[in-house]
């Protein structure tokens, strides 16, 4: 079944993690110090919450000076801190438990993560891009991207850099996958448009480059195809030294030389 992104807002409890960290509660922000115990404490939770996090684990990263006795009753402060704050959206329960030692957010309360819709998203789009269910797979990939308002806040864990490597790489493998979509079908502008956003998180894709300089010529921008080429080659001198691939150099012969061929 394909999911069906709406507004997470309407959520009793909202952790969004992309771009930045925001914290909301029936639909209204609420104020978290950025960079505080809050944000650590819940950034924590939403990467590890398929499994928990130990409460050692979180003992250590949230308070790694600190006599563990202490640093225990921090975290139960700091739990108890946020039942009450959040506690009356999730019919007065608390939005995080400990189980055995492995401390979790009570997602079945009520509380949604835009990574989690995020991962759901995409992997409900190649469910149904599987299944010969074109139309789903772009809703889904196009709720996907709009889930995705910048790279992922992390705290100063080495899980955390890998978590927001691989979210990244997902994001820019649909917007890749919606550019040849919507190039197949002849719309170009919005071709264009996911191979332009696409540069933005990262320059030095060539196949970005590559579609965008194709739609600009099934555009009749045929100069500013040019310059697109002239764009991607002095970013990859001035950040590896190193000419385009040959496909690029191709798909640039072909904007010269032979552009109804693109």
């Amino acid at each position: 079944m394909t999911a069906v992104i709406t507004d997470p807002l309407a959520d009793p409890v909202v952790i969004c993690m992309f771009g930045s960290f925001r914290l909301f509660r029936n639909g209204v922000p609420l104020f978290v110090r950025q960079g505080g115990k809050v944000e650590q404490l819940l950034v924590s939770l939403a990467l590890g919450v398929r499994k928990g996090v130990a409460r050692e684990e979180l003992l250590r990263f949230l308070w790694p000076d600190s006599d563990r006795r202490l640093a225990s009753q921090s975290l139960n402060s700091l739990v108890y801190s946020l039942r009450k704050r959040l506690g009356p959206a999730l019919a007065n329960r608390s939005p995080i438990v400990d189980d055995d030692g492995r401390v979790r957010l009570r997602l079945e309360a009520g509380i949604t993560v835009d990574v989690i819709e995020f991962d759901a998203a995409v992997e409900a789009g190649d469910r149904s891009s599987r299944a010969g269910d074109t139309g789903r797979a772009i809703d889904s990939y196009s709720g996907a991207i709009d889930l995705y308002e910048g790279d992922l806040v992390i705290g100063p864990v080495v899980q955390h850099l890998v978590e927001r490597e691989r979210l990244r790489a997902r994001f820019l493998s649909v917007r890749a996958h919606l550019a040849d979509h919507h190039f197949a079908r002849g719309e170009y502008d919005r071709a264009l448009e996911n191979a332009l956003e696409l540069l933005a998180f990262d320059a030095c894709r060539e196949d970005a480059h590559r579609m965008a300089m194709r739609c600009y010529v099934r555009l009749g921008a045929r100069a500013q195809a040019v310059r697109q080429y002239r764009i991607c080659r002095q970013i990859l001198a001035e950040e590896f030294d190193a000419p385009p691939e040959d496909a690029t150099e191709r798909v640039y012969e072909m904007v010269r030389l032979e552009p109804a061929r693109l």
